[in-house]
């Protein structure tokens, strides 16, 4: 069993920059692949960004703005997310799960989630 708490959310405006975190508890934790996803009001939830063995994985529009990290030691996935928009203005999530390369960036490839955290981007 994993357990996932998000913290680092909030209100800042057009350019800033947030650092979301991610903690883990659970002893296999380490052996999953990670996510950050966010959901908008109104708007299904989507994928943000991924690390899968070496790799990261990022949805389009955040590529070159945000970027996924983790720390095996202490078991944290953060989201540097630097430039933000108005439409990054959303609840993010962590998850851990076990996807295939092609399934990165799917929702039910994840088992465990955290209750999320709410940013939001406006002047």
């Amino acid at each position: 069993q994993v357990q996932l708490v998000e913290s680092g959310g909030g209100l800042v405006q057009p350019g800033d920059s947030l650092r979301l975190s991610c903690a883990a508890s659970g002893n296999t934790f380490g052996s999953y692949s990670v996510a950050w996803f966010r959901q908008s009001p109104g708007k299904e939830r989507e994928f943000v960004a991924g690390i899968k063995g070496g790799s990261t994985y990022y949805t389009d529009s955040v590529k070159g703005r945000f970027s996924i990290s983790r720390d095996r030691t202490i078991s944290a996935i953060y989201l540097q997310m630097n430039n933000l928009r108005p439409e990054d203005t959303a609840v993010y999530y962590c998850a851990a799960g076990r996807p295939i390369t092609s399934t990165i960036r799917t929702e039910g490839a994840y088992y465990y989630w955290g209750q999320g955290t709410q940013v939001t981007v406006s002047s």
